[in-house]
């Protein structure tokens, strides 16, 4: 009686360790995956702005005597053509009492360099409207993105605020402007998808890391496939059963047993 009370005693200690090793299990696998969903939720609240992209509306006049000179509307002079000025001309124009190289240094740097090419492809898409001033939406700089994201509060911080905010700062009263007056928006961004890197954050995108990753995977696929079924065939149906075989498939082996990850750091 004894023995078998013991026995149903071990039995159940056992079950209960099991119960509580379950358990364990359990506990893990929940705290991973909400320790995920919170990784990729936090991930996605971060990165979601990054698809939208802030816009200023100009009134840009587009003067012939700038843009098409010869009046012949030939495409390539038509591309060529010194859009930057406009630009400024009609920042200059939004506001007059701007004076002095800084104010204006500051003022330029409402738009982005790509301010320029967005009115090049509208007068390459309207070459009739070449005389006329237009209403254009022009992608705006970095920073005023991130004044538009971030609100149009105060950026400088009390006691030593980086040159970032500092020059943020400085746009702040100007955006704040544009916005009362409907002049700013936060458009899709898609440039994002279409764009390589670049050295303007507001003009980078992932189109160059898609490409170079899809390029990637082409080549070693076209590489490694073959070869691989080819010496998988090989070792299972024509190699002879000898030592330098095994070696060879003992190493294959723990090649698969590692993850990939871990030779991607070794390399």
């Amino acid at each position: 009686m004894s023995n078998l009370s013991d026995l149903e005693a071990g039995l159940a200690r056992r079950y209960r360790a099991e119960r509580r090793y379950k358990l364990y299990g359990i506990l893990a696998i929940a705290f991973s995956v909400a320790f995920l969903v919170f990784m990729m939720s936090a991930l996605l609240w971060k990165g979601a702005s990054a698809l939208r992209q802030a816009e200023i509306r100009l009134d840009v006049e587009l003067d012939a005597a700038v843009i098409d000179p010869d009046g012949k509307r030939n495409p390539t002079a038509l591309a060529a053509a010194p859009y930057r000025s406009l630009v400024k001309k009609a920042l200059r124009e939004m506001f007059p009492k701007a004076r002095g190289r800084r104010a204006k240094k500051a003022l330029y740097r409402l738009v982005s360099i790509a301010a320029a090419d967005d009115v090049r492809d509208h007068v390459l898409a309207h070459p009739e409207s070449i005389g006329k001033r237009v209403s254009l939406w022009v992608l705006a700089s970095d920073d005023v993105d991130v004044l538009l994201k971030e609100g149009l509060s105060e950026q400088a911080s009390a006691i030593s605020p980086p040159a970032s905010a500092r020059g943020r700062a400085v746009l702040a009263p100007l955006v704040q402007r544009l916005d009362k007056e409907g002049r700013t928006r936060l458009a899709f961004n898609w440039r994002f998808f279409t764009s390589g890197d670049s050295r303007e954050p507001e003009l980078a995108g992932i189109l160059g890391a898609v490409l170079g990753s899809a390029m990637s995977l082409s080549i070693c696929f076209l590489l490694a496939f073959p070869l691989g079924l080819a010496a998988a065939v090989y070792l299972e149906e024509l190699a002879p059963k000898n030592r330098w075989v095994d070696i060879i498939e003992i190493n294959i082996n723990n090649l698969a047993a590692v993850p990939s990850i871990v030779f991607g750091l070794l390399g």
